[in-house]
């Protein structure tokens, strides 16, 4: 129950300064008891997470726990042991906790408080890696859709859109938020690339054939390279052969499964998208800052 409540903070189902509900109303609304509730308040509360007011209740002090970041690895490395543990006794291997666990990632519930929202991508893959960037830098997950997906968008309050895809979903305005996304590849993987010395061939793998030319182009303005891109995506659990052959790999997260086991570190850079700081502003504006 602690973790439930932890979450439902976490996630700002719950804001800073609010007000829980009462023992009797949280229990009700998780289908537990009230004397769970409260044992989970006080548990909360000895973290810093929330505090007891006579006669107003438990209220929100902060928005996650105070621990460290070392403590908070340790933590989350027991729990992971124990569920590693159980899933492997049911006989999973290794590729399928991956894909169990990315999957479980994605699709994960959130609070009702925070709108259901959507990535645009012009390909699914591209989608995934602008809703990862705004995930990892204002905190919103998203479901992703690509670019032909239109009407799925009656599913969801808000969509995050490409700026070069604004007027194909102009429309959506009309009944719900939509939201501009100005993206670019991470400019710390660009350093990366560009400090690599006496690189002749780059090679990019991806999950989907459809992504190479819109990340060649997107590489090509970003940094004066040389030598020369070959590319290629992944085919079941193959690789295409030229990261033999190539001096540098750079690959999305959709691929990084097989790049990373077969590919060493030194060789290899994960690519990843920045959104500006104006799209991660208009998205906290307009999502959390009400």
């Amino acid at each position: 129950m602690a973790d439930r409540i932890r979450l439902m903070i976490a996630t700002k189902q719950f804001q800073v300064g609010e007000t829980l509900p009462s023992t009797r109303q949280l229990g009700q609304q998780l289908e537990s008891s009230f004397h769970t509730v409260r044992k989970a308040y006080h548990i909360l509360a000895d973290e810093g997470l929330i505090r007891g007011e006579r006669g107003k209740g438990f209220i929100v002090e902060r928005q996650n726990t105070n621990l460290d970041k070392a403590d908070r690895l340790e933590v989350g490395a027991e729990k992971m042991r124990k569920l590693l543990e159980e899933l492997i006794g049911y006989g999973l291997d290794e590729s399928e906790l991956d894909e169990l666990f990315q999957e479980q990632l994605s699709f994960m519930d959130w609070p009702d408080r925070i709108e259901s929202c959507a990535s645009i991508g012009e390909t699914d893959e591209l989608g995934k890696m602008i809703a990862e960037a705004i995930k990892k830098e204002v905190g919103v997950r998203s479901r992703v859709l690509n670019a032909n997906q239109y009407n799925e968008t009656v599913k969801y309050d808000a969509l995050f859109v490409p700026i070069q895809l604004v007027n194909k979903f102009r429309e959506f305005a009309e009944k719900g938020r939509l939201l501009p996304i100005v993206y670019s590849i991470n400019p710390d993987t660009l350093l990366s690339i560009v400090d690599r010395a006496a690189i002749e061939t780059i090679g990019l793998v991806t999950a989907e054939d459809q992504t190479i030319p819109k990340i060649i182009d997107e590489l090509k303005v970003s940094i004066k390279f040389g030598g020369s891109f070959v590319a290629g995506a992944t085919y079941g659990k193959s690789l295409p052969l030229f990261v033999r052959e190539a001096d540098l790999i750079l690959y999305t997260a959709q691929s990084a499964y097989l790049v990373e086991q077969k590919i060493p570190e030194r060789r290899r850079i994960k690519l990843e998208y920045h959104i500006s700081q104006k799209s991660a502003d208009t998205i906290r504006a307009e999502l959390w800052d009400q």
